[in-house]
C-alpha cells in the first residue's frame, strides 16, 4: 500500500548523512570497508546551498577519544551552516547528550544505548523535549522480519525491529532514524518494506535510510512513508546535488521546501 503523500500536510526533508571518524567523513558498504569522502564542514556548507533541510551527523567510532573529535566535529559544522544539526554515535546519557546539545547539535540520535538502557530514551525526552529525542534503529533482514543490531552493525540483538520501533515512540521518541544495513551503500534503494512496516507500526515520523542514489529510490522511501530520506554516498560522490533531488520529488507530487 502506497502512503497518500499529497495528504500529508507537511513538507518531506531531504537530509545528507555525514559519518564521522577521526575528523572526516567517511563511507562503506553495509558499514563496512570505509573510505574517507571528505571534511564535513565543506560537505555540510555545500548542501545547505544546495537546500538540505538538516544535517546528520553520526560518530561512527565512540570512544573516548573519537568523543572529543566528534564534539570538535560538531562545532565546527555548527559555525558553517545555519540549518539544523542532528548529531548520534556514543550517547549514553544525559550528560552527553547536553554536550552535544551545547557544542550546535540540535537533536540527538541514540541507538545502541538505548536498547541496553530503554528508560534512556523517556529521560532524554523528559530533559530535552521529544522534538529532539531520535532513536536511530540498525536493522538487518532475518526470518520473516528484522532484527535490532547494535555496536555499528556488528552486535545482534535478537529484537524484533517493529516492536521496538513500537517501544521507542512510547518511551518519547520524537523520531526514528531507520538504517537497513542489508541495503546500506548498494545503491539498490531503501528496504522500502521495512520502512513502511515501521512507519505504521510506530505511528511517529520516520527518516528512510540504507541503499538510495537514484531519484527513484528516494521517491520510494517517501511513497513508502518516510516524512524525511536520508542519503550519504550519491551526495559525497556529486552524483546527485539536493536541488536535483527536490526537483524530481516536486514534480512527482511531493512537497518539498524549494
Amino acid at each position: 500500500m502506497k502512503i497518500d503523500i499529497k495528504a500529508r500536510g507537511t513538507a518531506t526533508r531531504v537530509i545528507p548523512c555525514l559519518d564521522i571518524k577521526g575528523g572526516r567523513v567517511v563511507k562503506g558498504v553495509k558499514f563496512e570497508n570505509l573510505v574517507d569522502s571528505g571534511d564535513p564542514c565543506i560537505l555540510a556548507a555545500r548542501y545547505e546551498a544546495e537546500g538540505a533541510d538538516e544535517i546528520a551527523l553520526l560518530d561512527i567510532s565512540a570512544t573516548l577519544e573519537e568523543r572529543k573529535t566528534a564534539l570538535g566535529a560538531v562545532a565546527a559544522v555548527r559555525a558553517a551552516i545555519s540549518i539544523p544539526i542532528s548529531v548520534g554515535g556514543g550517547i549514553r546519557s544525559l550528560e552527553d547528550a547536553q554536550r552535544l546539545l551545547e557544542a550546535g547539535a540540535d537533536r540527538v540520535s541514540v541507538n545502541s544505548a538505548a536498547v541496553r538502557n530503554p528508560d534512556l530514551v523517556s529521560r532524554l525526552a523528559g530533559r530535552f523535549g521529544v522534538q529532539c529525542v531520535v532513536v536511530a534503529i540498525d536493522a538487518r533482514r532475518g526470518g520473516s522480519g528484522w532484527e535490532v543490531v547494535v555496536d555499528a552493525g556488528t552486535t545482534g540483538t535478537g529484537l524484533d525491529v517493529i516492536a521496538w520501533a513500537r517501544t521507542c515512540a512510547e518511551n518519547g521518541a520524537g523520531e526514528i532514524l531507520l538504517t537497513s544495513i542489508d541495503r546500506d551503500g548498494t545503491g539498490l534503494g531503501y528496504d522500502v518494506d521495512l520502512v513502511r512496516a515501521v512507519a505504521e507500526a510506530s505511528g511517529i515520523p520516520v527518516i528512510a535510510s540504507g541503499g538510495a542514489i537514484l531519484p527513484k529510490h528516494f521517491l520510494d522511501g517517501v511513497e513508502a512513508g518516510a516524512s524525511a530520506i536520508l542519503g550519504a554516498g550519491v551526495f559525497h560522490r556529486g552524483e546527485l546535488s539536493i536541488l536535483e533531488l527536490k526537483e524530481y520529488l516536486s514534480e512527482n507530487g511531493v512537497e518539498v521546501r524549494l
